[in-house]
């Protein structure tokens, strides 16, 4: 079971690292500017998933980069269902101050801009979108994903429309409809999106979109400048390793998983001390979740759940319940998982199977723990003073009063209330020191 155990830890760990290593595989392009041959420098960057904070840590160095390196364009293609206020705000303060050109691109067919993704196709110098593309739904909703309607929020909500209106006012596009996105929550196509004025213009791929692109002028920070982008020369930025492993532990059900299996580990090591392994990836399975939980609306309740849920884990371990300990963690896991992010936003929340599978598996390991260790403690001891007693073993020298048994694989003095011959099988019913003391075996 503990070769099991570990197997899966340390499988578990190796699986984050990997779904990241890609990227780093691919050399990084040179950073020298393209000007000197003539041609336009494009950076591509992708966003596919919820905007959280590795996101906005990615994008803000991407804006960087695309200055440092004097590119021409910079365009984020982008498919997200919305993400958190904190991490988005940095985004578009990045994307207005760039002196580089910045171009928002909702892609590929199918994609969406959603909630905060409104925002960042406003901020965005250039805006498209693929055909079959949706964008809006801007609502500002609370910590646990209500929309809230106190005189705090109506002041939230006044703070975020006038942000967007700033932007649509600054790049040219349709601030009534934004206004309406984010009051109302609407939700426009592609097709519609460039006939409000919602987008520059809608393109097939980021070819059609740099072509479409070319000679718009645009307002950074700098003044209007003018796009200028014949020959491009596309490099994409790649995320690193450790931003590819910060993205994937970022996911709520990868953070739910994380913490329990590190509990687990605590578990396994606690039930057999000094094994080390399970401790150690179990530690770090559960900093790595807490990195996650810093990225997310966590619920505190439904946090203290899951501690209690190992708790009682632990403890099912060390005292008798015959189980119920062990069934009071599976149903506080369970709760714990489901009250865990405090949002309504299907992207940020864990699903159910998730916590089930995981609340079963945990569950298992525990139980199996639970039956070994009830099994140790009822054994009859096989080693030991205690050990000998009830053993059979052959007389090699005659018993009259004291003599020589051959038990256990070992040869002891022995004595008797009786006298026995050689070759006699005799049971030994007590043990002093180094003497023992037989009876005929009945």
């Amino acid at each position: 079971m503990f070769k099991i155990t570990l197997l899966s830890l340390t499988g578990l760990l190796l699986a984050l690292a990997a779904a990241g290593w890609g990227d780093t595989l691919v050399p990084p392009p040179p950073t020298d500017t393209a000007a000197s041959t003539g041609s336009s420098l494009v950076y591509i960057m992708e966003i596919n998933g919820p905007i959280v904070s590795v996101i906005t840590d990615r994008v803000i160095e991407a804006v960087e980069k695309a200055e440092r390196d004097h590119a021409d364009l910079l365009i984020i293609t982008m498919d997200t269902p919305g993400g958190l206020n904190d991490a988005l705000w940095p985004i578009t303060k990045s994307i207005m101050n760039s002196i580089v050109p910045v171009a928002v691109y909702v892609s590929p067919v199918g994609a969406r801009a959603a909630s905060a993704g409104v925002y960042m196709v406003y901020a965005a110098h250039i805006a498209a979108m693929a055909p079959g593309t949706n964008i809006g739904a801007a609502h500002v909703v609370s910590a646990s994903g209500e929309k809230i309607d106190s005189i705090l929020s109506v002041k939230i909500m006044n703070d975020a429309v006038a942000a967007l209106k700033a932007m649509a006012e600054r790049n040219g596009r349709n601030a009534e409809w934004a206004e309406d996105a984010a009051r109302k929550s609407v939700s426009i196509t592609s097709t519609e999106a460039l006939s409000k004025n919602v987008i520059n213009f809608v393109a097939a791929d980021v070819d059609d979109l740099i072509k479409k692109a070319n000679g718009i002028e645009v307002n950074t920070t700098l003044g209007k400048k003018k796009m200028n982008l014949v020959n491009p020369i596309k490099r994409p930025i790649k995320r690193t390793f450790i931003q590819s492993l910060l993205e994937i532990i970022s996911s709520p059900n990868v953070a739910f998983i994380l913490f329990s299996l590190g509990g687990l580990g605590l578990v396994m090591e606690l039930y057999n001390p000094g094994s080390i392994l399970p401790g150690v990836v179990g530690g770090i399975c559960i900093i790595l979740a807490f990195y996650s939980f810093r990225t997310l609306p966590i619920n505190y309740a439904g946090l203290l759940l899951i501690i209690f849920a190992i708790l009682l884990f632990i403890l099912e371990i060390k005292i008798v319940s015959h189980g119920i300990l062990t069934i009071g963690g599976v149903v506080s896991l369970i709760i714990g998982g489901m009250m865990l992010v405090d949002t309504v936003d299907p992207s940020l929340r864990i699903s159910k199977s998730v916590i089930f599978a995981v609340a079963l598996v945990v569950g298992g390991f525990v139980a199996i723990a639970f039956t070994l260790a009830l099994k140790a403690r009822a054994a009859k001891p096989t080693t030991g003073v205690e050990g000998l007693l009830g053993q059979t073993g052959v007389v090699k020298s005659k018993i009259d009063k004291t003599g020589y048994v051959y038990v256990a694989g070992e040869l002891w003095e022995a004595s008797a209330d009786e006298s026995i011959d050689e070759g006699v099988e005799v049971t030994v019913i007590k043990v002093d020191n180094l003497k023992i003391k037989v009876e005929r075996k009945s």
